[in-house]
């Protein structure tokens, strides 16, 4: 939820890095990596994206070629597979919060730079199909320009060269471990944006750590607020999902008091990909009943540790009996806050039943209630 928070330093400049921060690239790799892996018989399980996250190409290229024991040299294997990613670049997706970000930073004239690790070329490929984020950046900086990469904090200290900002006055945006290790040696203020989930306590190093872009509030370092928040709530573009409601964890009810209508997350791995964990809201619709104010989490649920990222809806409305079974459909309208843990069971409720109240307050805005009659909660 959006407060007045206290500055924590005054930049001049923002650098943003690509993968991983701006780019939903991680989705791409496994699906590639999955394809490439299986003609050695081996199996891509994602063991190794700690290890190849914010490296160069080839570094991530030797990892892999020496962890899974491939038969072959790494720049064989980046000769193979760089064509199977070229083909990719097109279909990967800005992460929630980017288009956002670059759009505000430059309508407010907020010197901007991108240093990634990936050569220049793959760069300037990737960013071309998204609208407008060529020409927001004053400096485009790919590994293959400087001598060394992340975490060496040449690329950072390359880019304040070329904005004439120096780098005690920038503020740096990455996603992984050697990305925050180069902007603290350069001498830069870093928010870490993690990749990965429940790796935060590698982020150590960082300035800031915060769930997604979404969180990100740009006043703390002394540029312009977002301005698109409202009562306690940020819009963002309506997704659908829905299904059978099926038994969760047993908790809702028995030791929360709050019961939710839990979703599969079967048929919904992009969704479970592109949307941070966290607090949303929207309405709900129930085949036999009718249609309701709700409020979900998408994620982890740190304080009862999940160890796979659940949808649970919370339907804002008395029912007298279970629905299990019942086909559910949901409309999500907006954010409300990151996913959090808490220090105990009381403080959870008392947050789970504060975000209930700012969503049935946000959803009689004509901006949300409008949502109520979208023609996927109508079911025949």
């Amino acid at each position: 939820m959006s407060t007045a928070q206290p500055l924590k330093k005054l930049v001049s400049g923002v650098v943003l890095d690509l993968d991983g921060t701006l780019l939903n690239t991680d989705g791409i790799v496994s699906e590639i990596l999955k394809a490439f892996l299986v003609k050695y018989g081996k199996q891509w399980d994602g063991r190794e994206a700690l290890k190849i996250a914010g490296k160069t190409p080839f570094e991530s290229s030797a990892v892999i070629v020496q962890d899974y024991g491939l038969p072959c040299t790494t720049e064989e294997f980046i000769s193979e597979i760089t064509p199977m990613f070229s083909n990719q670049w097109c279909k990967i997706k800005a992460l929630p919060g980017a288009n956002r970000l670059i759009k505000h930073l430059r309508r407010h004239e907020v010197p901007m730079a991108l240093a990634s690790n990936s050569p220049k070329e793959n760069i300037e490929t990737k960013i071309s199909y998204h609208q407008g984020w060529k020409e927001s950046f004053s400096v485009i900086i790919g590994g293959d320009e400087v001598r060394n990469g992340k975490p060496s904090p040449e690329i950072f200290l390359e880019a304040a060269n070329r904005l004439k900002i120096e780098p005690s006055n920038l503020l740096v945006l990455e996603d992984s471990v050697p990305g925050v290790t180069a902007g603290k040696a350069a001498g830069m203020e870093v928010v870490a944006v993690p990749s990965l989930p429940k790796q935060n306590h590698l982020y150590n190093s960082a300035d800031e750590v915060i769930n997604s872009l979404l969180d990100l509030r740009p006043e703390q370092w002394g540029l312009p607020p977002f301005q698109d928040w409202i009562e306690g709530t940020l819009p963002i573009e309506p997704r659908h999902i829905g299904g059978p409601v099926i038994k969760g964890f047993g908790r809702g009810s028995k030791v929360l008091g709050i019961p939710t209508a839990n979703l599969s997350t079967e048929g919904y791995s992009d969704l479970l990909l592109e949307h941070p964990s966290g607090v949303y809201f929207g309405w709900a619709g129930l085949s036999a009943r009718g249609i309701y104010k709700m409020v979900m989490s998408i994620g982890w649920n740190p304080y009862f540790d999940n160890k796979e990222k659940t949808i649970e809806p919370w339907l804002l409305h008395e029912f007298n009996e279970d629905f299990y079974g019942e086909e559910l459909r949901v409309v999500i309208v907006g954010y409300i806050r990151p996913e959090v843990n808490f220090p105990s069971l009381e403080s959870l409720i008392a947050k789970i039943h504060e975000d209930g109240e700012i969503a049935e307050k946000a959803l009689n805005l004509p901006l949300y209630a409008k949502y109520r009659d979208d023609p996927y909660l109508k079911m025949s």
